[in-house]
């Protein structure tokens, strides 16, 4: 074999087991790593990662087990050292978290939009125009793809990015190193319609923005500011253009988000989450203000730059919570005025923190909705995944169950026992999840108690929606017969309400099983209100009809 094709072929190899940038280097030239820094000259210009990391598990790992070009950066204190973020560098000493946390749970079928007949919002498309969640709204799957299945999606760049090769779609070994060796960019400014198909507003949107990244990705923590301000130490803010932040970006969330590298205690990185919990004093588990003071959040800046939370005691629940809430992530409608609020303004990067029930009332007071509805015109949130509010005072949560106990299980490897870091549904593995609580029922039962919940609030979250769409009906057949429009903006309150109860169920993705009573108390108010409102608008049309 050619020499120099086998010492590439050598350095890809360690580069796939490491994910060390200076590991390939150090192979390919046929010289070794670079030697350990000394910590102490670290420490005299980082002191705060001196407080996490003297002390620690990691206090023996050298800075150069994560930081490159550090020989010059001590030299020339304005070049920045390279920081390796990859799953593959944690994996080199956590080798079966990270080999769990890029596995991909093939039982979960990609690329399932929710708004189809078969699926879990047949009606969702006609009720949501014209957000652009209408373009493309699919099942989420393995963690290791949330970025790539962000830069693919339909409603964020207009279609401009997408896969080199359709078998790339559960290629997560390449999306560990970087989502861009499964991506192409179609840039629309060529206008090669061989290369970029006629998309068309109502196929596609381009309504993706720097904030949404800081879900889908750890790689912007050390290039944000805090809440996305703009700061002269900053790289991107809210308003940067996205697609130079999205081409930025490489990896998915990764270990960082939820393990302080240096001090490995349990922290948070998502900044509206440190601002709902600390900054607003919201706490930890705002209905819970006893278990606020056991679980506390410490927030920490850096350099007047970024922050990160740190966390008292282990708590998967807030760790989870960094983006499995309802959040606000988007330019928003002025309740006022009907204006664009843009993303120049904090609250298009705020956590609500708010349950079902209280949610209307925090952002009326903010002042704002997500968008206007196409045919009623009444203002309407566009509801994320608010799994961690709906966990709030279920009865597992009451019973101390957090979120790792379903969806991240103690496994066993020989005779060692670790953390399954997969974040696969408990339905997957119910042997290691419903029966070390239940050990009573068999794998069998559990599965027959999981979708006797499910099925019940499905059937109840399809009758919102209908009654939802009777009401848009209802209030068509009112404007077309000219019932005035003080009656129709009284008539769009019913669809503002309405339409929080339902959607908040069909973006949250357990379908009514982490919290069913208040899953079914939200979509009962829910029918009642499209039929209230239905009854108020047919009323107004019989009086209409009555004067003429």
């Amino acid at each position: 074999m050619n020499k120099k094709i086998f010492l590439l072929f050598g350095a890809i190899a360690v580069f796939a087991v490491t994910g060390g940038i200076y590991y390939t280097t150090a192979v390919a030239q046929k010289t070794p790593p670079p030697k350990p820094i000394a910590v102490e000259t670290c420490y005299a210009c980082h002191g705060p990662i001196k407080e996490f990391h003297a002390r620690s598990k990691h206090g023996k790992l050298n800075c150069m087990e994560c930081h490159s070009g550090l020989d010059e950066h001590l030299k020339e204190m304005t070049k920045r050292p390279g920081t390796n973020l990859t799953y593959a560098n944690c994996g080199r000493c956590h080798k079966e978290q990270y080999e769990s946390e890029v596995a991909v749970n093939l039982e979960s079928k990609p690329k399932v939009e929710k708004a189809t007949t078969t699926s879990r919002s047949p009606l969702f498309d006609s009720i949501m125009m014209p957000h652009p969640f209408t373009r493309e709204h699919a099942e989420p799957r393995s963690h290791v793809f949330m970025l790539v299945d962000h830069l693919l999606v339909d409603r964020a760049y207009g279609g401009r990015f997408e896969l080199k090769s359709w078998d790339m779609i559960s290629y997560a070994k390449g999306a560990e190193r970087s989502a861009w060796e499964l991506l192409r960019d179609k840039d629309p400014s060529t206008n090669d319609q061989k290369i970029f198909p006629p998309y068309t507003p109502r196929t596609a949107a381009t309504a993706a923005n720097p904030v949404c990244l800081t879900c889908k990705t750890s790689d912007m923590v050390l290039k944000w500011g805090y809440m996305g301000d703009k700061n002269p130490k900053a790289t991107w803010d809210r308003t940067s253009k996205v697609v130079d932040v999205a081409r930025g970006v490489h990896h998915p969330r990764t270990c960082i988000q939820c393990h302080d590298p240096h001090g490995t205690n349990p922290r948070v990185i998502r900044d509206a989450l440190i601002e709902a919990v600390v900054d607003r004093g919201d706490g930890t588990y705002p209905y819970d203000k006893e278990k606020s003071k056991k679980i506390t959040m410490k927030k920490v800046m850096f350099r007047d730059l970024r922050a990160i939370g740190v966390l008292n005691k282990a708590d998967s629940v807030l760790l989870c919570a960094q983006c499995h809430v309802e959040y606000n992530c988007n330019p928003v409608r002025d309740i006022k005025t009907g204006e664009m609020i843009g993303m120049g303004d904090r609250r298009t990067n705020e956590f609500q923190w708010k349950s079902v029930f209280d949610y209307d009332a925090w952002v009326e007071k903010q002042g704002y909705r997500d968008f206007i509805n196409e045919t009623t015109g009444a203002f309407i949130s566009k509801i994320q995944h608010p799994e961690t509010e709906v966990f709030w005072g279920s009865k597992h949560e009451r019973a101390g169950a957090e979120c790792k106990d379903c969806h991240m299980p103690k496994m066993k490897k020989g005779n060692k026992t670790y953390t399954w870091h997969g974040q696969k549904s408990a339905k997957y593995m119910k042997k290691d999840t419903c029966l070390k609580c239940h050990p009573n029922w068999t794998e069998k039962e559990a599965e027959y108690q999981i979708e006797g919940i499910q099925n019940y609030i499905r059937g109840k979250m399809r009758k919102a929606e209908f009654w939802i769409s009777e009401f848009v009906k209802t209030y068509i057949r009112a404007r077309d017969v000219g019932v005035s429009e003080d009656v129709l903006r009284e008539a769009r309150k019913f669809h503002t309400k309405a339409h929080t109860k339902w959607e908040w169920w069909t973006a949250e993705n357990s379908d009514g099983f982490h919290n069913p009573d208040q899953a079914k108390a939200s979509l009962l108010e829910s029918i009642q209100t499209s039929v209230d409102g239905v009854k108020f608008l047919e009323k107004a049309i019989s009086d209409k009809q009555a004067k003429k």
